[in-house]
């Protein structure tokens, strides 16, 4: 299981600029102990606003990358055995609830369909956490917070969240910024100057138009960071488009010749 814990102060936020009215959804729903769901395309800042959002607010974070495997034992916990005999070790969701911390399941829908049965109580007006394996109820805290998210792109009949389940949260959809906050958040995290900002901006754009088309996916803000990071760093400006923005979003050789025409064509 990939688990990220973080536990950052007001004074260290990470870097983020609102696209709406996030900020303030998400601190009402936390105020009044309500989960929250966030829909949106890969690399559009999602976990990037939880992290921002759980440091604004001083909780502890506790962040999942969801998959296949993921089982509820691992959100929940399992006894293990050590020189002293068997023992429980809390998963992240217990240790979460515990401590009143924010627990964040990035790409929820790809755990397995078990794992989420074990959010329902958690997510409505009992908010416990029953932990079967111990006799243990646990009675959620008012400062602990359920934050789940998934790419509405990648949902298809077998990966996809029940409407039972979606309607247990509130409820916010991400998307790539506008232009000039793209280009405020490509400045802000790279220092990358206006005029190359602005070009890769544009050779993004024209690389979105292509999804669903000849792409399953968009070229997303995260990788626009790490094309400027690269220029910044001194590396050619075609190279860095092709390394960040056209090699991960294709495998096919005639998929990549024609990105690269587009690399071309934009940046001249």
């Amino acid at each position: 299981m990939d688990m990220q814990v973080d536990n950052l102060s007001a004074e260290e936020l990470p870097f983020y600029r609102p696209q709406g009215n996030e900020v303030a959804l998400f601190e009402h729903a936390w105020r009044k102990q309500l989960p929250v769901l966030i829909k949106g395309p890969t690399g559009c800042g999602k976990s990037r606003f939880v992290q921002y959002m759980a440091a604004r607010l001083g909780r502890p974070l506790y962040t999942v990358a969801c998959h296949d495997d993921l089982t509820a034992a691992d959100l929940v916990g399992r006894h293990l055995i050590g020189d002293q005999g068997t023992f429980w070790s809390d998963g992240p969701l217990t240790r979460a609830v515990r401590e009143g911390a924010i627990c964040y399941l990035d790409e929820v829908v790809e755990a397995r369909k078990d794992t989420t049965v074990v959010l329902h109580p958690l997510t409505d007006d009992r908010r416990i956490l029953p932990l079967e394996r111990t006799g243990e109820t646990l009675k959620a805290p008012p400062d602990f917070m359920l934050v789940v998210s998934y790419n509405p792109g990648y949902q298809n009949l077998l990966k996809g969240m029940k409407p039972s389940t979606r309607q247990r949260f509130v409820a916010m959809s991400f998307d790539f910024p506008a232009p000039e906050l793209e280009l405020e958040i490509l400045q802000g995290e790279t220092g990358i100057d206006r005029a190359t900002g602005e070009r890769l901006i544009g050779l993004a754009n024209a690389l979105r138009a292509l999804k669903d088309h000849d792409l399953e996916e968009a070229a997303s803000t995260r990788l626009l960071v790490y094309a400027a990071t690269l220029i910044e760093g001194g590396f050619d400006l075609r190279q860095a488009c092709r390394a960040a923005l056209v090699e991960p979003l294709t495998d096919d050789e005639e998929t990549l010749a024609a990105l690269m025409e587009v690399v071309d064509a934009t940046l001249g």
